[in-house]
């Protein structure tokens, strides 16, 4: 499995609609085959903060969503990106 997660600064005037610009996005992302989960939100905290959080299956899913993906450029400055990759060798249930 690859996790996809982190988080994106922009201005605080822009992240709602740097959130929204993403939703076609998004519903096609978790239509594809081998997404697992995604999701980009606005933080409930932090006014300048959107993260970003995607769950796929394999590799070559996430590769061939990419190669596709057409994603938006909403024209927004963005500030930092704290996004990072991450290969899962293991799962369970965290409350266990």
């Amino acid at each position: 499995m690859l996790i996809i997660a982190g988080y994106t600064e922009v201005d605080p005037t822009h992240r709602d609609a740097l959130v929204s610009a993403f939703h076609d996005l998004l519903s096609r992302c978790r239509s594809a085959p081998g997404c697992l989960d995604c999701a980009i939100t606005a933080d409930p905290i932090d006014p300048g903060r959107v993260n970003i959080l995607e769950r796929w299956d394999t590799p070559e899913n996430l590769e061939a969503r990419r190669a596709i993906a057409d994603a938006p450029d909403p024209g927004i400055p963005i500030k930092n990106n704290h996004v990072m990759k991450y290969t899962v060798t293991d799962e369970r249930d965290p409350f266990a």
